[in-house]
């Protein structure tokens, strides 16, 4: 199973990077992550914050495999504890069908993206930098497969 994690947001600082790679090359085999990372779009007087968000909402959307599970994260979404992300994570491997995790801009996700996810999942009730998210989320679905593993790590 592959988890894909598609970002609006392109070049984010060096420890962005290295944060998310630590915690992605740490991932078994069997779940590895992979990164998309698609163009944010220009806001200018011409350019509402709206139509942005919906323009980024299409580029999300269209990088989804077809047949991939789709999860977008937004902060009306489910609160989740890291045992019932293990317990979603098993079941997603279970199924051996591959997941789409969908980071939006900085005006976040269109409603038509919401609709078309499987389900709508917030990571926190606090407003999360874009880009320290990416290192959040793999270091959460990490900490996840080390608790189905029973590895020490979770504790």
């Amino acid at each position: 199973m592959r988890i894909h994690i598609h970002a609006i947001g392109t070049r984010p600082p060096s420890w962005v990077v290295e944060g998310y790679q630590e915690y992605s090359k740490r991932m078994p085999r069997n779940c590895q992550l992979e990164l998309h990372e698609l163009s944010l779009s220009k806001r200018s007087k011409n350019q509402t914050n709206d139509r942005a968000r919906q323009q980024e909402s299409e580029r999300l959307l269209a990088n989804i495999g077809k047949r991939n599970y789709i999860v977008a994260l937004d902060e009306r979404g489910d609160h989740w504890s890291t045992q019932q992300l293990a317990d979603k994570l098993a079941n997603w491997m279970q199924q051996g069908q591959d997941v789409s995790l969908l980071i939006g801009g900085p005006d976040g996700i269109s409603q038509t993206v919401l609709e078309q996810a499987s389900v709508c999942w917030s990571l926190s009730r606090l407003t999360l930098p874009h880009a320290l998210v990416r290192i959040f989320l793999a270091e959460q679905l990490y900490r996840a497969t080390s608790l189905l593993q029973n590895h020490p790590y979770h504790k």
